[in-house]
């Protein structure tokens, strides 16, 4: 591929285990990579996870690099950028009312007909992102060894996933993380974010590159694959670093 112009990465899994801050490491490989390139970050968690996750574990930097860092949560139907006085709206596109209330009915019905509404739970089950409305079967702030128990084959989550996409023609359906199912939009998940990306910063998707541990048909980051983004598939932060290691030398400096 081209030398990229931008990179764009997953969060959970890919820069930090599930729900965790990133590793100082992470942070800074990711200012000395915005030095360089544009940065964005696609998730669909909310802009609090991004900022507890990612802007409050980035070290010191110029306003011109904190600038090239670009927020993407809920898959892109919320933009930020970040600035000098801290995290600035390039936009953000609401569920409606009747929308959420569908969404939040369907996904917990079929949750329960299932059996996949558990008992014990660290947190909330349905949350409502404003853009979107994820369902946790074990609460947000569920263990990362509890997670990756309980869907270890992805086989409940597609069954949810299909089951409350029958139920919800008009909105977006997908799996989300290890134990996550998400509702959005129609036509909303990662690919969407990315074409906002090129959108807003000029950049064309050739000029791109992605990185995200779910590349496999039936993972979240899939879409971007399919989209025809140059990507590259990671297992864990750790992965990720020793990538970043290796591309930013190669990087032209001073952009």
């Amino acid at each position: 591929m081209p030398t990229p112009r931008l990179v764009a990465f997953d969060l959970d899994d890919t820069l930090a285990p599930s729900k965790s801050a990133i590793d100082p490491r992470i942070g800074d490989l990711l200012v000395r990579l915005a030095e360089r390139v544009e940065v964005a970050i696609i998730s669909g968690g909310q802009l609090a996870q991004f900022t507890a996750q990612v802007v409050d574990r980035l070290p010191d930097a110029p306003a011109r690099v904190r600038h090239r860092i670009h927020l993407l949560p809920t898959c892109g139907t919320q933009y930020y950028r970040l600035t000098a006085d801290g995290v600035a709206t390039v936009y953000a596109h609401a569920l409606s009312d009747d929308e959420k209330a569908r969404a939040l009915a369907a996904v917990e019905e079929e949750a329960r007909r299932l059996g996949y509404w558990e008992s014990q739970t660290w947190g909330p089950i349905l949350e409502d992102r404003a853009s979107q409305i994820t369902f946790s079967a074990l609460g947000q702030q569920a263990p990362l060894d509890a997670k990756s128990a309980w869907d270890p084959t992805g086989e409940k989550k597609n069954a949810l996933r299909a089951a409350v996409a029958a139920r919800l023609p008009d909105l977006e359906v997908r799996s989300g993380g290890s134990t996550s199912v998400d509702i959005t939009h129609r036509g909303i998940d990662k690919a969407y974010g990315m074409r906002q990306l090129a959108e807003q910063t000029g950049i064309g998707l050739d000029d791109m590159l992605f990185v995200g541990d779910r590349l496999d048909p039936d993972g979240n980051d899939y879409p971007v694959l399919a989209l025809g983004v140059a990507c590259r598939a990671v297992d864990g932060w750790e992965d990720t670093a020793v990538l970043l290691e290796e591309l930013i030398p190669t990087l032209p400096a001073g952009r």
